[in-house]
Protein backbone atom coordinates (compact mmCIF):
# COMPACT_ATOMS: atom_id res chain seq x y z
CA UNK A 1 0.00 0.00 0.00
CA UNK A 2 3.23 2.58 0.58
CA UNK A 3 4.37 1.77 -2.81
CA UNK A 4 1.09 2.46 -4.38
CA UNK A 5 0.50 5.22 -2.56
CA UNK A 6 3.63 6.60 -3.26
CA UNK A 7 3.83 5.92 -6.99
CA UNK A 8 0.14 7.51 -7.44
CA UNK A 9 1.94 10.48 -5.58
CA UNK A 10 4.60 10.85 -7.64
CA UNK A 11 2.34 10.17 -10.93
CA UNK A 12 0.17 12.59 -10.27
CA UNK A 13 3.26 15.40 -9.77
CA UNK A 14 4.33 15.10 -13.48
CA UNK A 15 2.94 16.90 -16.38
CA UNK A 16 0.51 15.65 -18.77
CA UNK A 17 2.99 17.04 -21.75
CA UNK A 18 5.32 14.28 -20.55
CA UNK A 19 2.54 11.75 -20.28
CA UNK A 20 3.96 10.09 -23.78
CA UNK A 21 7.62 9.41 -22.31
CA UNK A 22 6.35 8.66 -19.25
CA UNK A 23 4.00 5.40 -20.71
CA UNK A 24 6.84 3.63 -20.46
CA UNK A 25 8.34 4.31 -17.27
CA UNK A 26 4.79 3.51 -16.17
CA UNK A 27 4.90 0.04 -17.81
CA UNK A 28 8.02 -0.31 -15.68
CA UNK A 29 6.18 0.90 -12.21
CA UNK A 30 3.34 -1.89 -12.81
CA UNK A 31 5.88 -4.53 -13.70
CA UNK A 32 7.45 -3.68 -10.47
CA UNK A 33 4.37 -3.59 -8.72
CA UNK A 34 2.99 -6.90 -9.68
CA UNK A 35 6.56 -8.24 -8.59
CA UNK A 36 5.90 -6.95 -5.12
CA UNK A 37 2.96 -8.09 -4.76
CA UNK A 38 4.11 -11.80 -5.40
CA UNK A 39 6.54 -11.37 -3.11
CA UNK A 40 4.18 -10.14 -0.87
CA UNK A 41 2.00 -13.30 -1.11
CA UNK A 42 5.26 -15.70 -0.73
CA UNK A 43 5.76 -14.00 2.38
CA UNK A 44 2.46 -14.37 3.81
CA UNK A 45 2.38 -18.08 2.86
CA UNK A 46 5.72 -18.73 4.43
CA UNK A 47 4.33 -16.62 7.47
CA UNK A 48 1.68 -19.21 7.76
CA UNK A 49 3.19 -22.47 7.22
CA UNK A 50 5.88 -21.31 9.70
CA UNK A 51 3.63 -19.95 11.83
CA UNK A 52 5.76 -22.13 14.86
CA UNK A 53 8.90 -19.52 14.28
CA UNK A 54 9.55 -16.83 17.10
CA UNK A 55 8.86 -13.42 16.81
CA UNK A 56 11.93 -12.54 15.90
CA UNK A 57 11.82 -14.37 12.39
CA UNK A 58 8.43 -12.49 11.47
CA UNK A 59 9.97 -9.39 12.82
CA UNK A 60 13.15 -10.10 10.21
CA UNK A 61 10.78 -10.91 7.08
CA UNK A 62 8.64 -7.99 7.74
CA UNK A 63 12.35 -5.62 8.00
CA UNK A 64 13.23 -7.47 4.82
CA UNK A 65 9.81 -6.75 2.77
CA UNK A 66 9.71 -3.26 3.65
CA UNK A 67 13.41 -3.15 2.88
CA UNK A 68 12.50 -4.45 -1.10
CA UNK A 69 9.69 -2.15 -1.19
CA UNK A 70 11.54 0.53 -0.35
CA UNK A 71 14.02 0.26 -3.14
CA UNK A 72 11.54 -0.61 -5.74
CA UNK A 73 10.16 2.55 -4.96
CA UNK A 74 13.14 4.34 -4.69
CA UNK A 75 13.89 3.19 -8.41
CA UNK A 76 10.55 3.75 -10.37
CA UNK A 77 10.77 7.08 -8.64
CA UNK A 78 14.04 7.73 -9.89
CA UNK A 79 12.96 6.22 -13.20
CA UNK A 80 10.37 8.47 -13.37
CA UNK A 81 12.17 11.59 -12.65
CA UNK A 82 14.56 10.76 -15.58
CA UNK A 83 11.66 10.15 -18.36
CA UNK A 84 10.43 13.47 -16.68
CA UNK A 85 13.81 15.23 -17.10
CA UNK A 86 13.67 13.38 -20.42
CA UNK A 87 10.30 14.59 -21.56
CA UNK A 88 11.34 18.44 -20.23
CA UNK A 89 14.56 18.24 -22.44
CA UNK A 90 12.86 16.95 -25.50
CA UNK A 91 10.40 19.61 -24.84
CA UNK A 92 12.40 22.27 -24.48
CA UNK A 93 14.23 20.93 -27.26
CA UNK A 94 11.42 21.26 -29.25
CA UNK A 95 10.47 24.54 -27.94
CA UNK A 96 13.77 25.98 -28.95
CA UNK A 97 13.66 24.27 -32.27
CA UNK A 98 10.11 26.32 -32.52
CA UNK A 99 11.14 29.45 -31.52
CA UNK A 100 14.57 29.50 -34.04
CA UNK A 101 12.31 28.32 -36.78
CA UNK A 102 9.27 31.32 -35.53
CA UNK A 103 13.20 33.45 -35.25
CA UNK A 104 14.14 32.16 -38.54
CA UNK A 105 10.41 33.02 -40.05
CA UNK A 106 10.68 36.34 -38.46
CA UNK A 107 13.96 36.97 -39.89
CA UNK A 108 12.72 36.06 -43.31
CA UNK A 109 10.01 37.86 -43.10
CA UNK A 110 12.02 40.77 -41.53
CA UNK A 111 14.46 40.94 -44.54
CA UNK A 112 11.83 40.19 -47.18
CA UNK A 113 9.96 43.20 -45.93
CA UNK A 114 13.03 45.41 -45.47
CA UNK A 115 14.27 44.11 -49.07
CA UNK A 116 10.82 44.90 -50.67
CA UNK A 117 11.08 48.06 -48.63
CA UNK A 118 14.37 48.68 -50.11
CA UNK A 119 13.35 47.87 -53.45
CA UNK A 120 10.28 49.78 -53.74
CA UNK A 121 12.35 52.85 -52.16
CA UNK A 122 14.99 51.92 -54.95
CA UNK A 123 11.99 51.76 -57.98
CA UNK A 124 10.51 55.46 -56.40
CA UNK A 125 13.65 56.74 -55.95
CA UNK A 126 14.33 55.97 -59.79
CA UNK A 127 10.64 56.74 -60.50
CA UNK A 128 11.06 60.23 -58.90
CA UNK A 129 15.10 60.68 -60.24
CA UNK A 130 13.32 60.13 -64.27
CA UNK A 131 10.54 61.85 -63.46
CA UNK A 132 12.71 64.65 -62.57
CA UNK A 133 15.15 64.55 -65.02
CA UNK A 134 11.76 64.62 -67.40
CA UNK A 135 10.47 67.71 -65.90
CA UNK A 136 13.84 69.34 -66.14
CA UNK A 137 14.30 68.13 -69.83
CA UNK A 138 10.51 69.70 -70.19
CA UNK A 139 11.55 72.73 -68.38
CA UNK A 140 14.49 73.29 -69.98
CA UNK A 141 13.04 72.79 -73.31
CA UNK A 142 10.36 74.98 -72.50
CA UNK A 143 12.54 77.80 -71.39
CA UNK A 144 14.45 77.37 -74.74
CA UNK A 145 11.60 77.74 -76.82
CA UNK A 146 10.47 80.87 -74.76
CA UNK A 147 13.77 82.12 -75.11
CA UNK A 148 13.96 81.11 -78.68
CA UNK A 149 10.17 82.63 -78.96
CA UNK A 150 11.75 85.56 -77.02
CA UNK A 151 14.64 85.85 -79.63
CA UNK A 152 11.93 85.77 -82.82
CA UNK A 153 9.95 88.27 -80.98
CA UNK A 154 12.47 90.52 -80.49
CA UNK A 155 13.78 90.45 -84.41
CA UNK A 156 10.53 90.53 -85.29
CA UNK A 157 10.16 93.47 -83.48
CA UNK A 158 13.05 94.74 -84.10
CA UNK A 159 12.85 94.13 -88.16
CA UNK A 160 9.06 95.90 -87.85
CA UNK A 161 10.73 98.96 -85.93
CA UNK A 162 13.20 98.92 -88.65
CA UNK A 163 10.85 98.54 -91.36
CA UNK A 164 8.41 101.42 -89.80
CA UNK A 165 11.90 104.00 -89.21
CA UNK A 166 12.75 103.39 -93.06
CA UNK A 167 9.26 103.60 -94.04
CA UNK A 168 9.06 106.66 -92.13
CA UNK A 169 12.69 108.18 -93.20
CA UNK A 170 11.41 107.62 -96.60
CA UNK A 171 8.26 108.97 -96.55
CA UNK A 172 9.69 111.77 -94.47
CA UNK A 173 12.38 112.18 -97.75
CA UNK A 174 9.41 111.86 -99.97
CA UNK A 175 7.55 114.50 -98.28
CA UNK A 176 10.63 116.70 -98.12
CA UNK A 177 11.50 116.28 -101.73
CA UNK A 178 7.84 117.08 -102.55
CA UNK A 179 8.11 120.56 -100.17
CA UNK A 180 11.35 121.27 -102.61
CA UNK A 181 9.89 120.14 -105.51
CA UNK A 182 6.90 122.29 -104.76
CA UNK A 183 8.80 125.18 -103.53
CA UNK A 184 10.99 125.04 -106.66
CA UNK A 185 7.99 125.01 -108.37
CA UNK A 186 6.57 127.71 -106.44
CA UNK A 187 9.74 129.40 -106.96
CA UNK A 188 9.90 128.61 -110.62
CA UNK A 189 6.02 130.31 -110.79
CA UNK A 190 7.09 133.31 -108.96
CA UNK A 191 9.65 133.58 -111.04
CA UNK A 192 7.86 132.95 -114.37
CA UNK A 193 5.46 135.46 -113.01
CA UNK A 194 7.56 137.64 -112.45
CA UNK A 195 9.72 137.70 -115.53
CA UNK A 196 6.39 137.69 -117.34
CA UNK A 197 5.22 140.56 -115.57
CA UNK A 198 8.46 142.09 -116.20
CA UNK A 199 8.34 141.14 -119.74
CA UNK A 200 4.42 142.61 -119.62
CA UNK A 201 5.68 145.64 -117.80
CA UNK A 202 8.66 145.78 -120.81
CA UNK A 203 5.99 145.19 -123.02
CA UNK A 204 4.14 147.61 -121.92
CA UNK A 205 6.71 150.25 -122.13
CA UNK A 206 8.28 149.35 -125.30
CA UNK A 207 4.82 149.82 -126.77
CA UNK A 208 4.24 153.16 -124.75
CA UNK A 209 7.89 154.58 -125.89
CA UNK A 210 6.52 153.54 -129.91
CA UNK A 211 3.27 155.17 -129.68
CA UNK A 212 5.12 158.37 -128.23
CA UNK A 213 7.63 158.31 -130.75
CA UNK A 214 5.25 157.79 -133.93
CA UNK A 215 2.25 159.89 -132.71
CA UNK A 216 3.06 161.44 -129.90
CA UNK A 217 -0.12 159.29 -128.33
CA UNK A 218 -3.15 160.38 -130.36
CA UNK A 219 -5.38 157.92 -131.47
CA UNK A 220 -6.05 160.16 -134.35
CA UNK A 221 -3.03 161.31 -135.87
CA UNK A 222 -2.83 160.99 -139.40
CA UNK A 223 0.39 160.93 -141.50
CA UNK A 224 -0.58 160.21 -145.29
CA UNK A 225 -1.66 157.02 -145.38
CA UNK A 226 -1.00 156.09 -141.82
CA UNK A 227 -3.37 157.08 -138.98
CA UNK A 228 -3.83 156.52 -135.58
CA UNK A 229 -1.79 156.10 -132.32
CA UNK A 230 0.45 153.44 -133.45
CA UNK A 231 0.99 155.32 -137.39
CA UNK A 232 -0.39 152.11 -139.12
CA UNK A 233 -1.27 151.82 -142.83
CA UNK A 234 -5.11 152.57 -142.82
CA UNK A 235 -5.65 149.44 -144.81
CA UNK A 236 -4.54 147.62 -141.55
CA UNK A 237 -7.31 148.82 -139.42
CA UNK A 238 -9.98 147.63 -142.08
CA UNK A 239 -12.20 150.95 -141.75
CA UNK A 240 -12.57 150.73 -138.04
CA UNK A 241 -10.39 153.88 -136.27
CA UNK A 242 -11.43 153.06 -132.73
CA UNK A 243 -8.83 152.69 -129.80
CA UNK A 244 -9.68 149.36 -129.62
CA UNK A 245 -9.12 148.19 -132.66
CA UNK A 246 -6.02 150.29 -132.66
CA UNK A 247 -4.90 148.31 -129.75
CA UNK A 248 -4.98 144.93 -131.30
CA UNK A 249 -4.39 145.78 -134.44
CA UNK A 250 -0.83 147.08 -133.51
CA UNK A 251 -0.29 144.33 -130.97
CA UNK A 252 -0.99 141.86 -133.52
CA UNK A 253 1.29 143.92 -136.16
CA UNK A 254 4.02 143.51 -133.93
CA UNK A 255 3.83 140.50 -132.99
CA UNK A 256 3.23 138.86 -136.33
CA UNK A 257 6.30 141.03 -137.58
CA UNK A 258 8.62 141.34 -134.23
CA UNK A 259 7.54 139.23 -131.87
CA UNK A 260 7.35 141.44 -129.05
CA UNK A 261 7.06 145.48 -128.85
CA UNK A 262 10.94 145.28 -126.98
CA UNK A 263 11.89 143.64 -130.10
CA UNK A 264 9.92 146.28 -131.90
CA UNK A 265 11.63 149.10 -130.28
CA UNK A 266 14.96 147.78 -130.70
CA UNK A 267 14.34 147.48 -134.72
CA UNK A 268 12.80 151.05 -134.42
CA UNK A 269 15.94 152.32 -132.91
CA UNK A 270 18.01 151.11 -135.21
CA UNK A 271 15.61 152.18 -138.20
CA UNK A 272 13.90 155.30 -136.89
CA UNK A 273 10.66 153.31 -137.89
CA UNK A 274 9.15 149.66 -137.29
Amino acid sequence: MTFKHNFKKVLSATAFAAALVVAPAANVSAATNDASSTQQSATATSQDQQASQDQAASQSSAANQSSSTSTSSATSTSTVKKTTKKAKKTTKKIKKKTSKKKAVKKVAKKTTKKKAAKKAKKTSKKSTKKTTKAATAAVTASAGQSQATDQQDDAAKKAAEAAAKKAAAKKKAAAKKKAAAKKKAAAKKKAAAKKKAAKKSAEKAAKYWIAMRESGGYYTARNGSCYGRYQLLISYLGGDLSKKNQERTADRYVYGRYGSWVNAKRFWLAHNWY
